[in-house]
């Protein structure tokens, strides 16, 4: 039997020179392959997924989509297994998990209360989002190991103690290490970042969630995930000039809008896909998050078979063609929804400001902008974050450099590079493309989130001051790159970030338009060029992997007490077995409420480990529809006004249960659990809104905390700020069945209306032991 195992931390020569080698990789029919430090059942295999995949089809007696055979390949019991598209629940096995560091402090915490000795799954922790912008790459990773020395101390000693893998600062952004080493065609990852789907590039089925389904992972509990729907994407023609991958999903975000991918798997197909390089497809995976998709996929093919090569997984690269008929959508499959696209007549697109599903032709972008009275000038352009620092993507805005210098301009905007991992800046170092981004103005910054998630000490303009930027970004909520609710924030390709920032207008159409050179010569940009991977070997550049001993029983976390980075978790309360009564109203939220809005990044994200502290940014940045202010909200049993989170506690401290009224697509954005611990941690018993977004609804339940919907939209109007909600029908909880809400107005009227939920079985379980975490243990004591 031909055995293939890849072991982490190993060194493998690969022709001129070499790389490491992190990796669990994918089987041929006759072959595993495992992690070292894992028990022997810890391995997925082809064999395993045909014979899942065979189950299901016979059972449902019809073709497969690509994303079903990944997904139903991964069920925990395909033979009894329920499945019905958007409907049912699937128990699934998860091939392994990845952690960013500021969601893994809170998932480790976690993991340590269930009182497990070792995860069970392959594991490994990314240290990528507590490096803020400053100065430039050196500078600001050194301060950030200083600055967060605590905390990368606790995840370090974790991982080694649990059997998780450590990337330490400096390794680069989560996505791209798993791209460049853990994905592989038809693996199931999750990861607690919601931009998880970017390994979808690579015909994975990653998907973004909270610490808590990290937790049930890691512990070796089978995943629960609503069995997603399937839209389609069918591409046909050829990717050329100043078109990228980005304007894909840029155009698929302007069709579909910030929910309309709620529920569902988007699975590329079609002629057009082998146009797109494998990194172009991550890009388009991982801004799917954008338009709530559950995750990205496209189809195993030879875009992705090199990228494998390049990266040192041949082998892996082998056996996925040996078993390419796993990997690609059955011939007479039925996605629910079709979407088509002609890449040869796609145009260069910029979505903004504000939401990342207002899109524009770029041609079109300067006439709007004046319409609307956005700035026109470009302050910064911000090229790099996990969705575009790929090599290609480099080497495509460095041609643009370099015409620009040749004729002797430079950037008239601020201009910042952000490499998706070590290994990519050590690539594009030795292969001149950052020189020529520095000479051009641009300042290279560390390998890590930095401005995409807030981690920028930006001080070029005051906070207040209107003003654009132009970025590389998947996500421009407003706010969340500076801090400054009056920056307006696009995305567009970093192609197209360069083009601006050097033209310093939005007004620049870099396909029609001419520059001006020092000399007085009127110029165009010729369409950018780049390759797709480096002609020579990636280049790993300095080693940043701790791998685990084989055994960490022995070995200590410390946690101190007091702390203000660090807080061992206290088990919430249980339900107490009546319905939830005369519940204040926290904040009726009025429009708008993302993540970022629930639990603010930026400057908080040091205190991700401490819930306590971080829970002083409860819903700072709603707007309380009472008086359209943020952080402002009325104190019922004072009557005066004070911030979202004093208020909360003022209530927590007087046993006074709140709710949050809330609207369309409450939560969206990122996977941070954060925003679900906090209003849990002071009091709060409910959400009630319009609809939620998939992975906040679910960390929610995973808290112990009612998500519920209203029946009828119109009834979010029926609720005033100071009433009193009586949540009834609870000791009947059931699948499917509503609840009944009793609103008590402070006129001493009061009416009845319904909330559904989508809890099953299990969720409700959750509830009635005040969290996930509690119910795990229950059982362990039961077992």
């Amino acid at each position: 039997m031909y055995c293939f195992y890849v072991m982490l931390n190993k060194q493998l020569a690969l022709g001129q020179g070499a790389r490491r080698f992190h990796v669990a990789a994918a089987l041929n029919a006759k072959a595993k392959v495992a992690m070292s430090h894992f028990e022997p059942n810890s391995y997925i295999n082809y064999d395993k997924l045909r014979s899942n995949i065979d189950i299901v089809r016979k059972r449902l007696n019809r073709p497969l989509t690509l994303s079903e055979k990944i997904v139903y390949g991964h069920l925990d019991d395909p033979a009894g297994q329920e499945i019905v598209r958007g409907r049912t629940y699937l128990r699934l096995r998860p091939d392994r998990v990845a952690m960013q560091d500021a969601t893994a402090q809170m998932a480790m915490l976690q993991f340590i209360s269930s009182g497990l000795p070792k995860v069970a799954v392959p594991s490994t922790i990314h240290c990528d989002h507590l490096i803020e912008a400053q100065i430039g790459g050196a500078q600001d990773l050194q301060r950030a190991k200083e600055v967060n020395h605590e905390v990368y101390n606790f995840l370090a000693s974790a991982g080694a103690k649990y059997g998780v893998g450590f990337w330490k600062p400096g390794s680069g952004i989560i996505h791209q290490i798993i791209l460049e080493n853990y994905a592989y065609p038809g693996v199931m990852l999750i990861g607690t970042d919601s931009h998880t789907p970017n390994g979808g590039g690579l015909g994975c089925i990653c998907i973004g969630v909270g610490g808590a389904d990290a937790v049930d992972v890691m512990a070796g509990i089978p995943w629960e995930l609503k069995c997603p729907n399937v839209i389609g994407v069918k591409l046909t023609g050829t990717l050329a000039g100043w078109t990228s991958p980005k304007d894909v999903i840029l155009k698929v975000a302007g069709i579909l809008t910030v929910k309309g991918g709620t529920g569902a798997i988007v699975e590329y197909h079609g002629p057009g896909v082998d146009s797109i390089s494998c990194t172009g497809m991550a890009t388009i995976c991982n801004m799917g998050a954008e338009i709530g998709a559950t995750t990205s996929v496209f189809p195993f093919n030879h875009r992705m078979k090199t990228y494998l090569e390049k990266t040192g997984r041949g082998e892996i690269a082998a056996l996925a063609n040996e078993n390419q008929d796993l990997l690609v959508p059955d011939s007479g499959c039925n996605y629910d929804q079709i979407i088509e696209i002609n890449l040869s007549e796609l145009k260069p697109h910029i979505n903004g400001p504000f939401t990342p599903d207002l899109a524009h032709p770029v041609s079109d972008i300067g006439s709007v902008a004046e319409k609307n009275g956005w700035p026109l000038d470009v302050k910064v352009g911000l090229i790099g974050s996990c969705t575009n620092s790929s090599y290609e993507d480099m080497g495509r805005a460095a041609s643009l450099a370099k015409q620009a210098l040749d004729k002797g301009l430079k950037c008239k905007a601020q201009f910042t590079v952000t490499p998706g991992s070590e290994q990519i800046r050590a690539t594009i170092e030795r292969d001149g493309f950052a020189k020529v981004l520095r000479d051009v103005g641009g300042v290279v910054l560390a390998n890590a989130c930095g401005p995409c998630i807030g981690q920028w000490d930006r001080r070029d303009i005051k906070k207040g001051e209107k003003n654009t930027i132009v970025t590389s970004f998947n996500r421009n909520f407003t706010a969340r790159n500076d801090a400054n609710p009056a920056t307006h924030a696009f995305v567009t390709s970093p192609e197209i970030v360069t083009a601006l920032a050097i033209a310093g207008t939005l007004k620049f159409n870099p396909e029609t338009d001419f520059l001006t050179a020092p000399n007085g010569e009127k110029f165009k940009l010729v369409p950018p060029t780049g390759d797709e991977l480096p002609a020579r070997d990636f280049d790993p550049g300095q080693d940043t992997y701790q791998h685990p001993p084989a055994d960490g029983l022995d070995l200590k976390v410390d946690v101190n007490p007091q702390s203000n980075r660090l807080q061992l978790l206290e088990p919430f309360d249980k339900w107490s077995g009546n319905n939830l009564e005369d519940l204040r109203v926290l904040i009726k939220v009025k429009g708008k409420c993302t993540t970022d809005h629930i639990s603010a990044a930026g400057p908080w994200l040091k205190f991700r480990g401490h819930l306590d502290n971080i829970s002083n940014n409860l819903l700072i940045g709603a707007v309380n529809i009472e008086n359209d202010a943020v952080n402002k909200i009325r104190n019922l049993l004072t009557g005066e006004f004070g911030g979202v989170p004093d208020v909360a506690r003022h209530y927590k401290k007087h046993n006074v249960s709140w709710v949050v009224v809330g609207d369309e697509n409450y939560g969206e954005g990122s996977s941070r659990e954060h925003a679900a611990l906090e209003p849990r941690h002071l009091g709060g018993r409910a959400i009630i809104v319009k609809s939620f977004a998939r992975i906040h609804e679910t960390n929610l339940k995973k808290q112990g905390l009612l998500p519920l919907t209203f029946s009828n939209p119109a009834d979010y109007d029926k609720i005033c700020p100071d009433d009193k909600i009586s949540i009834v029908g609870l000791k009947s909880l059931a699948p499917g069945k509503p609840l009944k809400a009793v609103i008590k107005h402070s006129d001493g009227s009061s009416e009845t209306i319904e909330l559904n939920h989508t809890f099953n079985e299990t969720q409700i379980e959750w509830f009635q032991a005040g969290s996930a975490l509690n119910r795990m243990k229950e059982l362990q004591k039961c077992a």
